[in-house]
């Protein structure tokens, strides 16, 4: 199994390297034949200040007052802010907060660390404004709490599961997303991941065990199965995959045209490889905990008795699913509360069966992945005894 992993990583790094040299983004064909016009001349477009990203710390609030709008009060803030990188460094700036009217008021503080956007008007002024807070220290303080916690607990094994989430971000963010952004077929794309991300993340974190390849295998055959599901349903509903706005927003930059739908079934299939390995090793490890017991036993027998168990992980778990998207989903249901359109008609709407499609093929997903994988387990364990009598035999000397 060692040396099928270490290929399965070597394959990844010459299959992830091959990929990047490949990629060519889209162009404007419109653009090729340009050159070849010469009949008329190309007026120069007016140039537009280039915009520049700064950090700031807020030392001085100036003035602040309460400012009647037509929809109510808000605070208007004149803040001094110090610039801490670029070529701005050291230099203090005023910068406006709470000047226009805003469906929400954000007040700033001294000692607040802030993003500010640099550019110039016509007349050549320099502009300042605030973008966002700057929330680097307190995730970096959160990600080192998370990291901490998984050592201190789980030792070796959760280093290699941290090492596996690295791995997991580095192939999304060095060849999902490039593809993606490339033009590539999203689908493809995420099964592609699949086959590299899941045997890599399973061996790291669960070992190099019979049990773990009995996992990987039937996380394999429930993902293809929901990935059915997925596009079947998709297509049933009739999404667009352009209920938000971060979809539109992206057709609208760069220059690839994005197949939205085939996107939606792409975070599908993602989403969900990201949440069955709980469950398929889970289901795993009680058929071999049960056969351990027990050695004589038939298949039947052996499944009966790790299904029982399978479905109070199946009640939990869905339970759980529900409570994530509910929570996740807040804004969404509250504007249910106060819509007087029809409730069947809110259902409807693409942004609400976007949702309702990804929470339920997901979860069947899941649940589908319980018997499967106790069947393959349960067959492997009953069918070949003498080599898994052996394994874990030795298992138990070391």
């Amino acid at each position: 199994m060692k040396k099928l992993f270490l290929l399965t990583i070597l394959v990844t790094l010459l299959f992830l390297g091959f990929t990047n040299k490949s990629i060519s983004y889209a162009q404007d064909p419109s653009l090729e034949d340009e050159t070849t016009m010469k009949d008329f001349t190309i007026q120069p477009e007016p140039e537009i200040p280039e915009t520049e990203y700064f950090k700031g710390t807020v030392t001085e609030i100036l003035e602040e007052e309460l400012v009647e709008y037509i929809d109510g009060e808000q605070m208007y803030q004149r803040l001094l802010i110090t610039i801490t990188n670029g070529d701005f460094k050291g230099e203090k700036v005023e910068v406006e907060n709470g000047s226009t009217a805003s469906l929400q008021e954000i007040i700033y503080e001294v000692g607040d660390t802030v993003y500010l956007s640099y550019t110039r008007d016509q007349n050549g002024k320099a502009l300042f404004f605030i973008t966002d807070f700057d929330r680097s220290n307190g995730l970096a303080v959160l990600f080192l709490g998370f990291v901490l916690l998984t050592l201190l607990i789980g030792f070796k094994r959760g280093a290699l599961s941290i090492l596996s989430l690295i791995i997991s971000f580095a192939i999304i963010f060095i060849f999902v997303l490039p593809q993606i952004q490339a033009g590539k077929d999203p689908v493809l794309v995420a099964i592609l991941s699949s086959i590299v991300i899941i045997p890599i993340t399973f061996y790291l974190s669960h070992g190099f065990q019979l049990k773990t390849t009995i996992s990987i295998v039937g996380t394999f055959i429930s993902l293809v199965i929901t990935g059915l599901l997925a596009v079947y349903f998709v297509n049933l509903v009739n999404l667009t995959g352009g209920a938000s706005e971060e979809a539109l927003f992206l057709q609208n930059i760069g220059g690839t045209i994005y197949n939205l739908r085939d996107l939606l079934l792409a975070g599908i299939i993602i989403g969900t490889m990201g949440v069955m390995d709980d469950v398929t090793v889970s289901q795993t490890s009680i058929v071999f905990q049960h056969y351990d017991l027990k050695i004589k036993i038939t298949f039947s027998e052996l499944f009966s008795r790790s299904i029982k168990v399978g479905k109070d992980h199946i009640s939990s778990m869905v339970n759980t699913l529900v409570l994530v998207y509910t929570g996740a989903s807040m804004p969404l249901l509250l504007l249910f509360m106060n819509n007087p359109r029809p409730f069947e008609e809110l259902l409807s709407y693409e942004l609400v069966a976007t949702e309702i499609v990804r929470m339920l093929v997901g979860s069947i997903g899941l649940i589908i992945a319980v018997p499967i994988t106790t069947a393959l387990a349960c067959y492997v364990v009953t069918k070949y005894k003498i080599k898994f009598e052996d394994e874990t035999e030795l298992h138990h000397q070391h």
